[in-house]
């Protein structure tokens, strides 16, 4: 079995938070609740959709504040493409 060390542990836990600091600093509330809603349901879909999100912010092609209505159609374009 492959064990973590802490160092790969805490690793992980401050990449998560550089995530959750750009996903609060790029989406609106109600994007927000939706990426909850489906981490509730589908978490590894969740997790698609921020990594995205995260690339796109670091890519430099997030011009304005991602809405509801922008987490909707990048789970339509996920969707769809499988």
């Amino acid at each position: 079995m492959n064990y973590l060390t802490p160092e790969q542990i805490e690793q992980m836990q401050q990449l998560e938070n550089i995530k959750k600091n750009i996903l609060r600093k790029i989406l609106e509330k109600e994007a927000i609740e939706r990426l909850g809603r489906i981490k509730l349901v589908k978490p590894e879909l969740a997790n698609q959709i921020e990594l995205y999100i995260v690339q796109l912010y670091q890519a430099g092609q997030i011009q304005n504040i991602i809405t509801d209505n922008d987490i909707k159609n990048i789970l339509q374009n996920l969707t769809t493409k499988k």
